[in-house]
């Protein structure tokens, strides 16, 4: 290498990246798989400043940076006794589609006792498209004690059928990741520019909203695992006359890749919901009428503040639930970051704000963090 040229940043050692999971202190997981403010005890974190998320996600990061040669070494901390660490690693191989790492992601997902791992391993493994991984997770979606994890294997088993791994998309947005671009969005400033593509093919970019000259709502959701959210979708199909009238520009948005974010509207197929009396698929196909924007990796959200991976809801790490205004000048008018699952303004909500333009939206059941 030439004097002059920089050198390649060094990559940290795997073991180095469990490390900081290991010592870092989670707020905890209940039996319900619902993370728990370790001060409040109830469901949700209150402090928003809680840097679990970050960890989480660094730790994910560098996994995939330096498991592409280093996979069996990260397919080691699928032994690891803290959750955490399975859970990352678990992660990280699934995006990295580590077929080496196959037979350790089945004995996690069958022998695990903690359902986040399960959960998670059941994921990668839609991921990598093991196919000689079928009956296991049939068997799974069949027996498995949690409702979270067979709904997980019904995913990979569609998937794997369909050949849908991850996109090599996912795995350059983690690598890509860079913690000094995190939490740029502030009220009263400029919105952050970014580029999103949808489910549907297309690309999404908010500059081209803010010049059609309305107000742009950009709206976090979970997963199609999560009641709260087809209710918003639900709302977001029952209320299009009134946003459209009030010249007001909707996209949801996914922090997941191009698969799991179809599922959420209705793309690919329906699974076996908990929460559903009735199917919501042909409704979605027909009525959306608005983009879903897959985040790969959480990295727009993690500009916008809206912390990717902040808790566990339903065996999974999620984005905290967010709402960003921003008026027809591309200036921030509104950030809000729920607390807990369900903290979030409705669009009824949404719509009263921006037409009195008082931006003081507050969840009656919002979680605070106390004094100590």
């Amino acid at each position: 290498m030439n004097d002059t040229e920089p050198s390649p940043p060094d990559k940290p050692s795997v073991e180095a990246v469990l490390d900081r999971v290991r010592t870092h202190e989670f707020h905890p997981v209940d039996e319900t798989n619902f993370t728990v403010d370790r001060t409040l005890e109830k469901h949700g974190i209150a402090d928003l400043d809680d840097d679990d998320w970050r960890v989480r996600l660094l730790a994910v990061r560098d996994l995939v940076r330096v498991g592409d040669t280093n996979a069996s070494d990260v397919a080691v901390g699928l032994e690891d006794d803290d959750v955490q660490v399975r859970y990352v690693c678990a992660t990280a191989l699934g995006i990295l589609r580590a077929r080496s790492a196959i037979e350790s992601l089945e004995r996690v997902a069958c022998q695990d006792p903690n359902a986040l791992a399960r959960s998670q391993a059941m994921i990668a493994l839609g991921q990598i498209g093991a196919t000689r991984s079928l009956d296991l997770l049939r068997d799974r979606y069949a027996n498995d004690d949690s409702k979270e994890v067979r709904h997980r294997a019904e995913l990979s088993i569609d998937r794997i059928e369909k050949g849908a791994v991850a996109e090599r998309e996912v795995e350059a947005a983690y690598r890509n990741l860079d913690e000094d671009s995190f939490e740029q969005l502030a009220v009263g400033e400029a919105a952050p520019p970014f580029e999103l593509p949808d489910t549907d093919g297309g690309t999404w970019n908010l500059e081209d909203a803010i010049e059609d000259g309305g107000w742009t709502v950009l709206i976090w959701v979970f997963a199609d695992w999560c009641p709260v959210c087809h209710r918003e979708f639900d709302e977001l199909i029952e209320r299009r006359d009134e946003l459209v009238e009030a010249d007001i520009d909707v996209a949801t948005i996914e922090c997941h890749g191009r698969y799991r974010s179809r599922v959420m509207v209705g793309r690919e197929f329906e699974p076996e919901y908990w929460f559903a009396e009735e199917s919501f698929t042909e409704s979605y196909a027909e009525q959306i009428w608005w983009p879903h924007l897959l985040d790969r990796a959480g990295a727009v959200g993690a500009k916008y503040g809206v912390d990717p991976t902040a808790y566990a809801v339903h065996a999974e790490y999620i984005n905290r639930p967010s709402t960003i205004i921003i008026d027809r000048t591309g200036t921030v008018r509104f950030a809000y970051y729920g607390t807990f699952w369900g903290d979030r303004p409705s669009i009824e909500d949404i719509l009263e704000m921006i037409r009195s333009e008082e931006f003081d939206f507050e969840h009656p059941e919002r979680r605070r963090v106390t004094s100590g």
